[in-house]
Formats: C-alpha cells, sequence, structure tokens
C-alpha cells in the first residue's frame, strides 16, 4: 500500500514538472520538442517591455531585445508571449514555465539563487518620481512621508534600507505593478514613487500629465538589468550570451537603445530623452553578467 502511494505521489510529480517545463530537460529539447518557445513579458514596463492595446502586443526595449536573440538561436520556434509580474517572474522562469524573461529584472546574488542571467543589457538607477511642485528633491526629505512601491522590487528593499541607516521613518504603501504605483502617487496617495529611474521615465511620460512630475533624489544603486532564464543550463546561456554580445558590439544594440530612449514611443508617442550612460556604453564594448553586488563595490 505505501508503494502504491509513493508511485502515486511520483507521478503526480511528475505531471506537475511536465506540465511547468521539465528542468530535467535541456531548454533547447523543450523547444524543439513543442515547437514553441515562452517569452516572460510585462505589461507595465515602459520602455523595456510593455503591453500595447486590447491585443496586448508587447513591445519594449527588452522584448525586441529578446526577440532579437530567439531570431539568432530559435529562428523557427513560434514565440508564445506570457505576462509576468515581479512577484512571479523568479518562480515561473526557475521552473522552465517560461523559457527566457524579457521583463526589466535586476541581476543579484539572492536571485542567482533560482536564475541564471544573461550579459547585462541596461544599467538602472533607483531613484523617485515626485510632483514638481513638491519640493521634494533628496530621499533625505521622505522621513514621515508616505513613499509607493511595486511589490517585488528590489526598490522596495533599497528604500527600507535606506530609511534604516539614516534611522528615520518612511511610510510605505506597496502598488500591485508599475501602473498601480504610479497611481498612487498621482492620486496624492504617496508624495513619492521609488522605481527604476528608466521606468519612471517611461510611466510619467505616459501618464495623466507628463509635464507635472520630474526624476529626483540621489540613485539608491545602480543595478544591472539582464534576460534572464533557467538555472543549470549552460548551452543556453552561451547562445543567448553569444547572440547579446555579436548584437552589442555590432553598434545595433546602441541603435535600439536609440529607438526606445531617445526617440518618441507608444502609446503617446513620449520621447524619454534618457541619454546612455557612460557605464552602459562599456558594457556593450566589453560585456559581462556581473550581479548588483559587484556595482555596490
Amino acid at each position: 500500500m505505501n508503494r502504491l502511494f509513493l508511485s502515486i505521489a511520483l507521478a503526480s510529480l511528475a505531471c506537475a514538472a511536465s506540465a511547468q517545463g521539465n528542468p530535467a530537460t535541456s531548454t533547447f529539447d523543450k523547444i524543439k520538442s513543442t515547437g514553441t518557445v515562452v517569452l516572460g513579458v510585462r505589461e507595465a514596463s515602459a520602455p523595456m517591455a510593455y503591453a500595447l492595446g486590447a491585443n496586448a502586443q508587447y513591445v519594449g526595449y527588452h522584448v525586441e531585445l529578446c526577440e532579437h536573440v530567439l531570431k539568432e538561436i530559435a529562428p523557427t520556434a513560434k514565440r508564445e508571449y506570457m505576462a509576468l509580474t515581479a512577484q512571479n517572474t523568479m518562480s515561473l522562469v526557475g521552473n522552465g514555465t517560461v523559457d527566457i524573461g524579457c521583463g526589466p529584472t535586476t541581476n543579484n546574488l539572492t536571485r542567482q539563487q533560482q536564475v541564471a542571467f544573461a550579459l547585462t543589457s541596461y544599467v538602472s538607477q533607483v531613484r523617485m518620481a515626485v510632483k514638481k511642485d513638491s519640493g521634494i528633491t533628496s530621499f533625505d526629505q521622505l522621513a514621515g512621508r508616505t513613499v509607493a512601491a511595486s511589490t517585488g522590487t528590489t526598490a522596495v528593499q533599497l528604500l527600507r534600507t535606506y530609511a534604516k541607516n539614516k534611522n528615520i521613518d518612511i511610510p510605505t504603501v506597496l502598488g500591485k505593478d508599475h501602473f498601480d504605483s504610479m497611481l498612487i502617487l498621482e492620486s496624492g496617495r504617496a508624495d513619492a514613487f521609488v522605481l527604476d529611474d528608466n521606468l519612471l521615465a517611461g510611466l510619467i511620460a505616459n501618464g495623466r500629465n507628463p509635464t507635472g512630475y520630474h526624476i529626483v533624489g540621489e540613485a539608491l544603486a545602480s543595478e544591472p538589468i539582464a534576460l534572464l532564464f533557467r538555472k543549470d543550463d549552460p548551452a543556453f546561456k552561451k547562445a543567448v550570451d553569444d547572440a547579446l554580445r555579436k548584437f552589442m558590439q555590432s553598434g545595433e544594440a546602441a541603435k535600439l537603445y536609440t529607438k526606445w530612449f531617445m526617440s518618441p514611443i507608444p502609446p503617446k508617442n513620449a520621447n524619454l530623452n534618457l541619454p546612455m550612460s557612460d557605464t552602459l556604453q562599456q558594457l556593450f564594448r566589453e560585456p559581462n553578467d556581473k550581479p548588483l553586488e559587484a556595482y555596490a563595490k
């Protein structure tokens, strides 16, 4: 009887693994057997990855970067897009449900315990958006003020660490996604919204009052952003990295950056006007996959 129960349990586990992407099977084998590659995207992370229109056409800097890589390494596979959140990205990429994550995700040592990261393709600075007439210019001014942040983002931990180190109280309200957090700021329920500068710029440009908000404050951290995929699949990582390295060093990645950060973008044809940083220019010349902790040194 015990053997029967054990057999049933093992069969159930096998079915669950098969349904969510079997880690024992390489990513390339999975793509070959299904004829499909699953891209994990975001719905509210302009200009990196976001949805347009009722049919949810996914666009953005990281979406296009991801699509370029897949043209190189899996040209015949059909693409299937799956909307992810900051909360479920690690689990769905880690268990193989998603083959490659294209949303803006910070590469850090904690997350490397669950997933693997490609070469860094963007470096963001965690700052804050405020109303232009708020008078807020520094994080030091947030003591006792309510601040919005998005659930599951590294910005939440950075803000809490900052408050602890400064021995001040910064009440925090968490939005379910970036659109929700921006709404909290716009509605007056928070005095600031802390997030990566590029995402803040996209939210402001496409928000209700683009001229009424700006990005201020010292950077809480510089964060390497990268595509991500399952751990323990070195062949897939090498293929992704090789495609990215070629794209970066050819100058094509810089052109893609200009398209999404220095030119009008949908849906409102707003220009974010975020010039490429010296750090990212250097990374395009000499790509690497160093985690967040290397930037803090």
